[in-house]
């Protein structure tokens, strides 16, 4: 099973990144798309060619691209307006980074000034999924949604969408914030989850080993699911630069697999 990062949650993004994983012995990356307030674009010309050659040299593999700058701007926008267009403008930019670099899934993030906090938010996100797996498809991508709902909101979502590429990222940690259970998430969404798996403890600054319940009962189940999972990427926070954590996270998780393979 390969283990992964996230590049926005490392002391350094892109191409060095990608550079820390390799030095880490993480196998794989899910990289940010970069925007305001964040890090550089990653489709600029010069980054994206210096990305490419450090996933060359490095053999990380890259696994997902994200587009965390919608929890900045706000996926729900309402249609018609300046940032409803900016969505839509930064959508198709991380879909075709995601096609550049031959990565399949891209994730959009529903936190924050993204976050499905009501009906009207909810239907929002409805449409604005719907088109975006439509752009999606068009490129032989799958999209997959983070969030916070319930496990009956998140099926309902799903339908609504109504798209056979659109996915579901599970994360050990998230649903906690909000009183669920990662493990019932699971069990729900399981036909229709992404197979990436962000793995990161309630207190996302402590260490994997202290025996998180819910990312024990969450590795747990996924052995016991008929779940194609085709790797984990450990989502701690390490903004803070201590690399020996990020070390002890990615040999915990391999030693853990080793006893209880997903």
């Amino acid at each position: 099973m390969p283990i992964g990062l996230a590049d926005w949650r490392l002391p350094v993004s892109g191409p060095n990144a990608v550079r820390l994983a390799a030095r880490l012995g993480a196998d794989g990356i899910q990289l940010d798309l970069g925007g305001p307030g964040r890090a550089p674009w990653l489709d600029e010309a010069e980054r994206l060619c210096t990305l490419h050659k450090a996933l060359e040299e490095s053999g990380v593999v890259p696994l997902a691209v994200s587009a965390n700058i919608l929890n900045d701007i706000g996926l729900t926008a309402k249609y018609g307006t300046d940032l409803a267009v900016q969505v839509r403008l930064i959508i198709n930019r991380v879909l075709d980074v995601a096609a550049e670099l031959g990565v399949r899934l891209v994730l959009l993030p529903s936190f924050r000034c993204s976050a499905i906090t009501n009906s009207s938010t909810f239907f929002r996100t409805v449409e604005v999924l719907r088109w975006a797996c439509s752009e999606a498809h068009s490129r032989d991508l799958r999209l997959a949604t983070e969030n916070v709902l319930a496990p009956e909101q998140l099926v309902q979502l799903i339908d609504l969408v109504g798209a056979s590429n659109l996915r579901v990222v599970l994360d050990t940690g998230n649903p906690l914030t909000v009183g669920l259970d990662p493990v019932a998430i699971l069990q729900m969404a399981a036909p229709v989850l992404a197979d990436q798996v962000h793995i990161k403890s309630s207190n996302d600054r402590a260490l994997l080993s202290v025996g998180d319940p819910s990312v024990l009962s969450t590795l747990a189940e996924l052995s016991r699911a008929n779940t194609i999972i085709n790797a984990l990427v450990v989502e701690n926070d390490y903004r803070d630069g201590v690399l020996t954590r990020i070390s002890a996270d990615l040999n915990w998780l391999r030693a853990h697999l080793i006893r209880q393979p997903v």
